[in-house]
């Protein structure tokens, strides 16, 4: 059957978002490798820089939950206007940064931006979408979100190789303008409703919540690991706070500043479990591959990032054939053949020693990146499958908050694991190949979880309210 061609405004918002949108999800990893750069250059510790990047993360932690009540109060495109306005200032600002101290607040501004615009990208594609083009709709967007954390090293190699440090923020500048512009020009424009009430409790209780997980799990690479008090106060407070989040928005419902009442659908919550863990197996990593490659084979930064560029070649070219095994397999069938692939391409890596060839790790990068730019596609559908309109921005930003937080543990999980098991055993060697088993049991467990989605990508939102708990499972038409 021929494919009907794609709605015009889902594809207007589409093009809209994602000019804009790539812009924030490469900036979250294109500083990494400039850290030891930015220390010498403003003559700091490393101690201090990290906050460079700690301070974007806490601004996401802020931004996040603030979301769906901004659209409810300003609307879908003006709230992304704004955002991405804001994130263009920050980054100006920080090309602009005199000191660390200015840069660590630049980069916060920055975060606060694009805390808003991640979660709000997804929402606007999803609102806009009609049952048929969604399959094709989202494995357009969700290529950035698979190949940025692998693209990201490199470009940022690739800059420091040429230029000032920056570069890594006026980047952002070109990008930032042209979504801008096509915002104004291709999204349609929808009011708000300032009669919409403000949850302050529900945020007093949520935003520190994320902000004192986030920190707690960015100071784990410190001596002491998850004993330290600087990873078990902030910690705990943060699970308290969490804690008293649920039992408050359970007891609001609809008036809360997140509705928990959207992980009573199967599909919402099993893809919101799947993303903690897919963040947690693609961060994780992202933080063992380039280490592996600098501190056991030698590479500099650059060779690093460049010799990661198969696992993204093979996200860019897994996007069709998950878009053919959709509508034959399903989106669970999709998923799984996502995370096999995942699971294959890591476990080469727990073999790896100092003289391991080349040429099969590349083949194994190459299948990991295939498997995860698969996966993505089908749990950024399910996770609205059967929703109301209304609830897909709630949605969201618990889909967010959960990559977001499964990618720290993640990390902070395995730079634990890396340290104590290389002081253990005095072998750097030995430490990758436990770090790399941890990776390939979070892609196992996700494979298990997998079967709690539905057969079939589902119907996307619609605007009327779901007869069931659990959403309504149709097969996606090819």
């Amino acid at each position: 059957m021929a494919k009907q061609p794609l709605d015009r405004t889902a594809l207007r918002t589409a093009i809209a978002v994602l000019v804009g949108g790539v812009a924030v999800i490469l900036d979250s990893t294109i500083v990494s490798v400039a850290l030891r750069q930015l220390a010498t250059d403003l003559n700091v510790g490393v101690e201090v820089i990290q906050w460079v990047s700690t301070a974007y993360l806490l601004a996401l932690g802020v931004a996040i939950p603030l979301v769906g009540w901004l659209q409810s109060r300003l609307g879908a495109k003006r709230l992304w206007m704004i955002a991405l306005t804001l994130f263009l200032v920050g980054s100006i600002l920080c090309a602009c940064a005199w000191d660390a101290s200015s840069l660590i607040a630049f980069r916060a501004l920055q975060g606060l931006g694009g805390g808003a615009l991640l979660p709000l990208m997804m929402t606007m594609v999803m609102q806009s979408t009609s049952e048929g083009d969604a399959a094709r709709i989202m494995s357009v967007v969700a290529l950035p979100a698979a190949v940025g954390p692998i693209v990201g090293p490199v470009v940022g190699g690739l800059i420091l190789s040429a230029a000032d440090w920056r570069w890594l923020f006026l980047v952002n500048v070109p990008l930032c303008v042209a979504g801008l512009i096509l915002a104004w020009l291709l999204i349609p424009s929808d009011a708000g409703d300032r009669r919409v009430r403000l949850d302050v409790v529900g945020l007093v209780l949520l935003s520190p919540a994320l902000v004192a997980l986030l920190w707690g799990l960015s100071n784990v690479s410190a001596d002491g690991g998850f004993g330290h008090p600087d990873v078990l106060v902030p910690m705990i407070g943060g699970a308290v706070l969490l804690i008293a989040f649920v039992w408050w928005a359970l007891r609001r419902g609809p008036k809360a500043l997140v509705d928990l009442a959207v992980l009573r659908s199967r599909p919402t919550w099993a893809a919101t479990a799947l993303m903690f863990l897919s963040g947690a197996a693609l961060y994780g990593a992202m933080l063992l591959l380039p280490l592996y490659w600098q501190e056991v084979r030698g590479a500099d930064a650059l060779g690093a990032g460049l010799l990661l560029l198969p696992q993204g070649i093979g996200s860019l070219l897994s996007r069709t054939a998950a878009l053919r095994l959709m509508s034959r397999i399903g989106a669970r069938g999709v998923a799984l053949v996502g995370f096999v692939l995942v699971a294959i391409g890591s476990v080469p890596f727990a073999f790896v020693g100092t003289d391991t060839a080349f040429w099969p790790l590349m083949i194994a990068l190459f299948v990991r990146g295939l498997g995860l730019g698969m996966v993505m596609i089908p749990l950024m559908m399910v996770a609205f499958v059967g929703l109301p309109t209304q609830d897909v921005p709630h949605a969201s930003i618990i889909v967010r908050i959960a990559q977001q937080i499964g990618g720290s543990v993640g990390v902070a999980l395995l730079a634990v694991i890396l340290a104590t098991t290389a002081t253990a055993t005095g072998s750097m060697t030995t430490a990758f190949d436990t770090a790399f088993w941890w990776t390939v049991g979070f892609t196992a467990l996700a494979l298990v979880l997998t079967f709690a989605l539905p057969r079939r990508a589902g119907s996307v939102p619609t605007r009327e309210e779901p007869t069931t708990d659990v959403a309504v499972e149709v097969a996606a038409e090819a």
